[in-house]
């Protein structure tokens, strides 16, 4: 005999009775899962901003470090040809000569970094051969002033189209992306070591190899 049914409790509806007695599906139905504290639940990670990671520095050196060997080899293979009639440091004299224009020679000594009696060393040399030569200063007939002959400014635009062609003949093998990529991204790392970044400016005058540590002054 069929017992009837047990009557609702005041305020109770049909689906309060449903909801507390209709079994889960399945066992493991996760909307029938309690957890066990509402502390263990936790909450939902958000996505991590790429532009909130730090670049690998260590990375980022050692590539530039590899290309600076690159740009090293290549400015040393532009200077073989010109090293049988002057050494290193006085075809850097040249050109910053180039770079400055006519100078003094305390001025130019300070630009390279060198005593002034080094410096004079080096221009007599320079002006035996015929690169380099003193002349009064129009301004002050007191002063000499040392300039490069036409013939130490012929070497020194050969030592530097050489060396163009050098560059560009390895950025050739890169894609245009490539190409506007580097662009980019040397110019960040010139302007964040203070260095000039318009072409032909004075860092013509220190071609890769030579450390420039000295203070620069206007000419």
């Amino acid at each position: 005999m069929t017992e009837p049914a047990e009557p609702p409790s005041p305020g109770e509806t049909d689906s309060d009775r449903d909801s507390d007695s209709e079994p889960c599906a399945e066992p493991d139905d996760a909307l029938c899962a309690e957890p066990d504290d509402a502390s263990d639940v936790a909450p939902s990670a958000e996505p991590e901003d790429a532009s909130d990671v730090e670049p690998d520095v260590d990375a980022v050196t050692a590539a530039v470090l590899a290309a600076s060997r690159l740009l090293i080899a290549a400015s040393a293979r532009s200077l073989a040809a010109v090293t049988e009639r002057v050494t290193l440091p006085q075809f850097r004299l040249l050109m910053v000569l180039a770079a400055h224009g006519d100078a003094k020679l305390v001025r130019l000594a300070e630009r390279l970094g060198v005593n002034p009696s080094t410096a004079m060393r080096m221009l007599d040399r320079l002006i035996a051969a015929g690169l380099a030569d003193r002349q009064s200063n129009p301004d002050n007939r007191r002063e000499t002033m040392l300039r490069l002959t036409p013939e130490g400014r012929r070497l020194v635009g050969d030592v530097k189209a050489a060396r163009h062609r050098e560059v560009a003949a390895i950025v050739r093998r890169l894609s245009p992306d490539q190409r506007s990529a580097l662009v980019s991204a040397l110019a960040a790392f010139t302007e964040a070591g203070g260095e000039p970044t318009v072409p032909g400016d004075t860092a013509e005058a220190y071609p890769p190899g030579w450390s420039d540590t000295h203070p620069r002054h206007a000419s």
